[in-house]
């Protein structure tokens, strides 16, 4: 059983820009509906209401390596880690999301959870190649 399956996509765009809007917690809501549609902050944490209720996101610190993980606590109060990179590829970017497999998840379930983070990284490439 894989624990893991990472989910990649090519932004025609240069790293800086990518990371520079990626890595802002108040763009998430743009590109990330599969996490939230809405993001208020609350301290070193943002708060949301997502699918499963409401999650606190505490995002990686800026960088100049392209990290973009982030820790989400769910309304059970377990916290996941998702460890996201962008990295530049000649005159793109390339976004690779690790989906890590939640505990208790089957195969579909899985499968759904890497098919979410798809989505929101296509709809980030079509907003930032627009």
């Amino acid at each position: 059983m894989t624990d893991f399956v990472h989910v990649a996509v090519a932004i025609e765009r240069p790293l800086a820009e990518v990371y520079a809007f990626a890595a802002n917690p108040a763009n998430l809501p743009q590109w990330a509906s599969g996490l939230t549609t809405s993001l208020e902050p609350d301290g070193d944490a943002w708060v949301a209401e997502s699918p499963i209720g409401k999650i606190a996101i505490l995002f990686a610190a800026a960088n100049d390596f392209g990290v973009l993980d982030h820790w989400v606590t769910l309304p059970s109060g377990s916290t996941e880690y998702n460890p996201v990179r962008a990295f530049s590829d000649g005159e793109a970017t390339q976004v690779v999301f690790s989906v890590h497999r939640s505990p208790g998840f089957d195969d579909d379930q899985f499968a759904a959870d890497a098919a979410t983070v798809r989505a929101d990284l296509e709809t980030l490439k079509e907003l930032l190649e627009r």
